[in-house]
């Protein structure tokens, strides 16, 4: 972060709140909105040129909406603090961003000192969520966390079974004649519902729970 300006980067559809945001934003001389970007693909293009404090993130846009955009970062690995901008106010989407992991959610319909609170608190490398949100946000990951293994479907379980007997994806998918792209598919939303980042602990997971026998 520059000594003078909190530097931002806006990505916003509509033009016309564009400039409205960033006339709020600079106001007061202590944030300084660096580019704008239009849609997704527009705004990953100029995060290859600029290095934003902070990327203010509308969720939905044409060619790549922010969730979209939010995920392609973290899968590049580029560590840009993100905090989406949005009208969203249903806990689906906040949850969906805060898994991906961004730093800060606020609604449009919020006014600008707490806008500017949140920039400021994302700057220092802490998290902000719209406080009107976060009770949602906590029973929502409450539920997650007390996700049990039938969460699973069956066809998930006859993948996790074929894959904790070490069956690669596309012996699981000929096993089952499925394709090997559902199959990863599959594998994918398993880790995610187990909890798991690799094929052997899934495997151990497999064999805890009496899914096979060994």
């Amino acid at each position: 972060m520059g000594s003078q300006y909190i530097e931002i980067i806006i990505a916003d559809d509509h033009k016309m709140i564009r400039e409205g945001i960033r006339q709020l934003l600079e106001l007061d001389g202590e944030i300084s909105v660096i580019a704008e970007a239009d849609d997704g693909r527009q705004c990953i293009e100029l995060l290859k040129k600029k290095k934003p404090d902070v990327l203010l993130l509308d969720i939905n846009m044409p060619n790549m909406n922010g969730l979209e955009v939010l995920q392609v970062l973290k899968e590049k690995g580029i560590d840009q603090k993100v905090l989406i901008l949005t009208i969203h106010n249903e806990v689906e989407y906040l949850l969906k961003a805060v898994e991906i992991g961004v730093n800060g959610y606020v609604l449009k319909d919020s006014n600008s000192d707490v806008l500017k609170k949140a920039i400021m608190t994302v700057c220092k490398g802490e998290s902000y969520i719209q406080p009107s949100l976060v009770p949602y946000l906590k029973m929502s990951l409450n539920k997650k966390q007390q996700r049990k293994p039938n969460d699973l479907t069956r066809r998930e379980v006859e993948v996790l079974k074929l894959l904790a007997r070490g069956l690669f994806n596309k012996e699981i998918a000929d096993t089952l004649s499925i394709s090997e792209k559902t199959v990863k598919n599959h594998v994918s939303s398993i880790f995610k519902k187990i909890n798991v980042s690799d094929r052997t602990q899934a495997a151990v997971y497999a064999i805890k729970n009496n899914y096979i026998e060994i």
